[in-house]
């Protein structure tokens, strides 16, 4: 049995994981899945690491298009950034981008992703709403999804892509960040250049591209491209 190896982004592993099963019996492959942050892969690829396939934020495939170790960009999804607190916590204002930033300022302890592309946009945010010494000096600054540390009451409120955070069953999704505040990111995919299986992973990029995938993408808290 064929196994191609695919490098994907965290914001789009339930996505993944729902497709996957069914690719693998219709092609007789076995789809073997490595997630981290687009940034964290682009650096281990830069190390030597390489798969078949990968499926990263835009401008992660774009850069690697540039390195010729990408063949093409095909877009999935579009996600945003939002909040989510501990299973029947209190929900905070988050309506506006004032009730949004007060809402920063009076959280004890918020949580948020160190090196994944709403981390990085959060970074930017708290210095544009110049509280950025206020929310540091209380900030839980780590890869992987964070919502499991408001989960475990760690952290009052955790700040990530939706479709991220929706993968804690311990937390309560509050909504997206406000419009004037939000940043969009999009997932693509593209199939690597120097990959064994060529045709397979062009095959497994397909199939995440598929318009039969919007209500998977939409119930996963995104769009599709």
């Amino acid at each position: 049995m064929t196994d191609i190896r695919v490098l994907s982004t965290i914001g789009m592993r339930t996505v993944l994981d729902e497709v996957v099963p069914a690719f693998e019996r219709a092609n007789g492959v076995t789809v073997k899945r490595v997630y981290d942050s687009s940034v964290a892969l682009l650096k281990r690829i830069d190390a030597g690491e390489t798969g078949d396939a990968a499926v990263f934020t835009a401008a992660a495939i774009d850069d690697l298009i540039r390195q010729r170790k990408i063949v093409e960009r095909t877009d999935l999804a579009r996600s945003g950034v939002g909040v989510a607190v501990a299973k029947g916590a209190p929900r905070p204002d988050i309506g506006s981008a004032d009730a949004f930033r007060q809402t920063l300022l009076n959280a004890k302890s918020i949580a948020h992703s160190k090196t994944g592309a709403s981390g990085l946009y959060f970074v930017t945010l708290i210095e544009r709403l110049g509280i950025a010494d206020a929310v540091n000096a209380k900030a839980i600054v780590r890869d992987g999804v964070v919502a499991e540390i408001a989960a475990r009451g760690e952290a009052e409120i955790a700040i990530q892509q939706i479709s991220e955070l929706m993968q804690s069953a311990g937390v309560d999704i509050v909504g997206p960040l406000p419009d004037d505040l939000q940043s969009i990111t999009i997932f693509s995919a593209g199939v690597f250049k120097n990959s064994a299986h060529v045709d397979t992973a062009k095959a497994f990029v397909a199939a995440l591209a598929a318009p039969a995938n919007g209500a998977l993408i939409r119930l996963k808290g995104m769009e599709p491209a």
